[in-house]
């Protein structure tokens, strides 16, 4: 079953639950998708789906981010719950030992020796966890080694 469908049917148990935070959150997917699909090619691939949720999520961390420094936690709440609702969507994600393991094989494996080689390695690693990890956090893992 595809995203979109998932989607769908997901937020018909909304409406019948009356969760306005769901709701909200699966209708910014679906917005999402059909602009996606009117301005390609029609089709989006999965990766491309599980790409589209991703940005979803990394809007809803800065906003709340900066609601939090702000203090105003009460706008910071529904984006946080909005991105519970998100994650549902997204392949597990790995955990920091994980992706620290892979940015060590991609280093070995690459020869890289400086943050002068940063780019390269970022891109082999962001290629293999697509979607799995958060790319801020690959970063930060791919600079403390390089460092």
């Amino acid at each position: 079953m595809g995203l979109q469908q998932q989607v769908t049917d997901q937020m018909k148990t909304a409406m019948k639950a009356k969760d306005t935070v769901a709701l909200e959150s699966l209708r910014a997917i679906k917005s999402e998708l059909l602009l996606s699909q009117t301005s390609g090619d029609g089709m989006l691939s999965e990766d491309d789906e599980v790409k589209l949720v991703q940005k979803l999520v990394k809007q809803r961390k800065d906003s709340a981010a900066i609601f939090s420094e702000q203090g105003r936690e009460d706008l910071a709440k529904p984006e946080l719950a909005q991105i519970a609702v998100l994650e549902q969507f997204l392949p597990e994600q790995l955990t920091d030992a994980e992706i620290e393991k892979v940015v060590i094989q991609t280093i070995a494996a690459t020869g890289a020796s400086g943050m002068k080689d940063m780019g390269k390695v970022m891109g082999m690693v962001s290629k293999e966890l697509a979607g799995q990890a958060d790319g801020k956090t690959i970063s930060s893992i791919v600079k403390i080694k390089l460092s």
